[in-house]
């Protein structure tokens, strides 16, 4: 009797699942690596806990303000690391270190403004974050399933630090707010309805 199971990670060029380099990776941040990829191996669909703060932090933004920083990241900056949606938060994978600088960093941007940046999480030493599963659950996901965005192919990627990631949560927030050339409106002014002119 042959046994018909796949490989549950290949090197694919699958841009939804992980590699056997990208989940050596992840496992690298656990205690044990060798038991989440046992896990794995056996229920590939399986989302894990794990810690951050030794191969990787976590920026977890708002789902759209969070897009918004992804697509600076990849449309005018150096691209991203791995990002992943997790109920509808984006998960930005940065350089360990990074939890504890971004912070400060933003609140140093925003004096004197109004909270153009919304509130980032920010994950480093001593937190734990749940990742999706490496293989996507479904075919076709919703916009609510968790999965990978920019999943982990390689033992070492490349992970932004607090400056860049500063930068693209300055450039998002520019984008969300909409400049007006009109002046605001006079509350006081009589306004007339011209459409009923003949």
């Amino acid at each position: 009797m042959s046994d018909t199971r796949t490989e549950p990670f290949s090197d694919r060029s699958d841009v939804c699942g992980v590699t056997a380099d990208g989940a050596a990776w992840l496992a690298s941040a656990g205690t044990y690596p060798r038991s989440t990829l046992a896990l794995w191996e056996d229920r590939p669909d399986a989302p894990v806990v794990l810690p951050c703060g030794t191969a990787f932090d976590v920026v977890n933004a708002p789902g759209i303000f969070g897009r918004r920083m992804l697509d600076r990241l990849w449309d005018d900056g150096p691209g991203s690391g791995p990002v992943a949606v997790f109920r509808g938060r984006m998960l930005l994978f940065a350089a360990p270190g990074t939890a504890h600088r971004l912070p400060s960093l933003v609140q140093w941007e925003e004096c004197g403004r109004t909270g153009a940046i919304p509130p980032l999480l920010c994950h480093g030493n001593g937190d734990a974050v749940t990742l999706p599963a490496p293989l996507p659950t479904r075919a076709t996901p919703t916009p609510f399933d968790s999965r990978w965005l920019v999943a982990p192919d390689t033992r070492h990627p490349w992970l932004p630090g607090p400056e860049i990631l500063l930068w693209a949560a300055v450039r998002a927030a520019r984008a969300a707010v909409r400049i007006s050339i009109f002046p605001p409106a006079d509350q006081d002014a009589k306004v007339y309805d011209v459409s009923r002119r003949r």
